[in-house]
C-alpha cells in the first residue's frame, strides 16, 4: 500500500536466472512486494541472456504485484539476444529501460545499461587502435542514453536505474585491477547535469553498498550477491524511499 508521504522502491540486481531455478527468486520478489510500491530490477536478470532462462524469471516476477522496471546486463547480452530477453520480459509486465524514462507512482525513473570504461584520470580514452575508439565509443553512446532518459523527466523526483556503476565509489572491495569494467565515471556526468533523488546498479559483487556522486546524489550498489554478504539478516533488495511530490499525492 502506498504511503501517504512517500514511495518505496525495492531495487536488486544480478539475478542470474537459469533455465534451473524456477521458484528460487518468488520469496524474494513476494518480499519486495510486501515492503515496497515498486521494484527496480538492475540488470544480469539472467545468466546467459537466454529465453529458457528469461522465461523463468517472468514465472517467478508474478509474485511481485507490482510495477516492475529493469534495465538488462552484460550477462543478458551473452548470448547475443537482448531483444528477445527484453520482449519476454514486457510481454511478462515489466517496463525495460534502454535509455528510456518512464513514471511510477510519480516518481521519474530513467534506466539504462550503462557501460564500462574505468574513472578519473584512470578513464580509457578513444586514442590509438580502431578498437579502443569503438570501446570507448560505445562508453560515451551509453553516457549520452543516459543523458537522454533524464532530459525526458519532468517529475519532481527521480531515480536513475543502471547496470554498471558510475562512481568508483561503490566498486571499492572489488580487486583493482576490474574496477576499468565495473563502470565508467562518464555515466556520472549526466547525473550531474540532470540530478536524481537516488542512482541504484549492480555488477559489483564485491563491491561497497553506497557512495555518493560529485554533486552528491546517494549511489546504491544493489548486487544480490553484495546486498546477502552485506545484510543477511534482511532480504536481498535495498529499499529506496522517495517522497510524494504534492501534485501526485492529490
Amino acid at each position: 500500500m502506498i504511503s501517504k508521504d512517500k514511495i518505496r522502491f525495492a531495487a536488486v540486481g544480478d539475478l542470474h536466472c537459469t533455465k534451473d531455478s524456477g521458484g528460487e527468486l518468488r520469496k524474494l520478489f513476494a518480499a519486495a512486494a510486501e515492503e515496497a510500491d515498486a521494484l527496480l530490477l538492475c540488470g544480469d536478470l539472467t545468466d546467459y541472456g537466454l529465453p529458457e532462462e528469461t522465461h523463468v524469471l517472468v514465472e517467478d516476477l508474478a509474485a511481485a504485484r507490482i510495477p516492475i522496471v529493469a534495465v538488462l546486463g552484460n550477462h543478458d547480452y551473452e548470448s547475443g539476444n537482448p531483444g528477445e530477453v527484453r520482449r519476454i520480459l514486457t510481454e511478462g509486465g515489466v517496463k525495460v529501460l534502454d535509455g528510456e524514462a518512464c513514471e511510477i507512482h510519480g516518481v521519474g525513473i530513467a534506466g539504462g545499461k550503462g557501460f564500462a570504461g574505468g574513472y578519473g584520470r584512470g578513464a580509457l580514452g578513444p586514442w590509438g587502435e580502431g578498437a579502443i575508439k569503438q570501446f570507448v565509443n560505445e562508453a560515451i553512446q551509453e553516457a549520452l542514453k543516459l543523458e537522454s532518459a533524464l532530459a525526458k523527466l519532468r517529475t519532481p523526483h527521480r531515480i536513475a536505474v543502471l547496470h554498471y556503476s558510475p562512481i568508483v565509489g561503490t566498486v571499492q572491495g572489488e580487486p583493482p585491477e576490474i574496477f576499468p569494467f565495473l563502470g565508467s565515471s562518464r555515466l556520472e556526468d549526466p547525473l550531474i547535469r540532470y540530478p536524481v533523488d537516488a542512482v541504484v546498479h549492480g555488477h559489483a559483487h564485491r563491491g561497497s553498498p553506497e557512495g555518493k556522486t560529485a554533486n552528491g546524489i546517494p549511489v546504491y550498489n544493489v548486487a544480490k550477491p553484495l546486498l546477502q554478504r552485506t545484510f543477511p539478516e534482511r532480504p536481498a533488495f535495498r529499499i529506496i524511499e522517495v517522497p510524494i511530490a504534492e501534485a501526485s499525492a492529490m
